[in-house]
């Protein structure tokens, strides 16, 4: 199997904060490759190293076969990408921007952008400035696909979208960008998102790809185990695969990769009064593996409000 993307040991330095850490990466080709990561992860810096936005201290990457310090305009003219925020021209209407973005291109599918805009219900004398947050979403997605790209990579694309508008732009790109087995890589804060649409994920934390993985073997790994105490309620010991632990009230809540015969030995050692094993979706899981230890709330005894 070929790969649309490759990455090895990129590194990005801001000032002395290392942002981006040692990152080996493959993408298949025609794959739906979520990319996920709390803010500050370092997930935009990594994309606009691919992009050629912002320079690499060390290491390599490969878009399409090609070297990405050496992309040329026919490698280029191949792969699209969606911004947050959705950057247009706003005094331009739909035509004008579709007629200035086609000169950078050396194929341009006039009729598929046409019918990607009118499947939108967006007219093509609207001006950009007057569209919607949602209707701009769209434009972009029209401009991105009519040059009919082999690579698409989208950053947070459906930021700040209702959550009607948000289904029909992801549908609407699975679709249009699949049928001819594109690979797309998508980074998104939205996880019901990426669970919906990805082949496999990878989730970068403090700069580092923790996990790359498909999506159901990331969320059939992690498990939610409660043990419910009565009086005081044990620490867990520390044990392989044990991602958090945290108490609730007079239960505890585990969360572990891999959940198997040697946890829950630990787990009956403690005597607990009730044991819940719960499977996690992908946002729950996502959550779990990224917050680490939760410090206790404080037991606050509130003054009754008296009006």
């Amino acid at each position: 199997m070929t790969n649309s993307i490759e990455i090895d040991g990129l590194v990005k330095h801001y000032g002395t904060r290392r942002v981006v850490n040692q990152v080996t990466l493959r993408v298949p080709a025609g794959c739906v490759y979520g990319f996920l990561g709390r803010n500050g992860a370092g997930k935009s810096t990594l994309i606009k190293m691919l992009l050629g936005m912002v320079q690499p201290d060390a290491g390599t990457a490969r878009l399409l076969g090609d070297d990405i310090h050496a992309l040329g305009p026919e490698t280029r003219a191949r792969i699209a990408y969606l911004a947050e925020g959705h950057p247009l021209y706003r005094a331009l209407s739909v035509a004008e921007t579709a007629r200035f973005t086609r000169q950078f291109y050396a194929i341009w599918h006039q009729r598929f952008f046409d019918e990607i805009v009118d499947h939108f219900a967006i007219s093509p004398r609207a001006k950009i400035g007057q569209l919607s947050n949602g209707q701009r979403a769209q434009v972009s997605l029209a401009l991105a696909l009519a040059p009919d790209p082999e690579l698409l990579i989208l950053d947070d694309p459906t930021l700040g979208l209702d959550t009607v508008v948000r289904r029909d732009f992801l549908e609407s790109l699975i679709h249009l960008i699949q049928r001819k087995g594109r690979t797309i890589l998508f980074s998104s804060h939205i996880l019901g998102d990426v669970e919906r649409v990805a082949d496999r994920i990878g989730i970068m934390a403090d700069g580092v790809l923790r996990v790359d993985c498909p999506t159901d073997h990331f969320k059939e790994s992690l498990r939610r185990v409660v043990l419910a105490f009565v009086g005081d309620v044990p620490r867990f010991p520390a044990c392989p695969g044990l991602v958090s632990q945290r108490q609730l009230g007079g239960k505890l809540e585990l969360v572990f990769i891999d959940y198997g015969d040697t946890q829950r030995e630990l787990v009956a050692a403690l005597d607990p009064v009730t044991v819940e094993e719960l499977a996690l979706n992908l946002e729950d899981a996502f959550i779990a593996y990224t917050r680490g230890e939760s410090r206790p709330l404080p037991n606050l005894e509130w003054e009754p409000i008296v009006c």
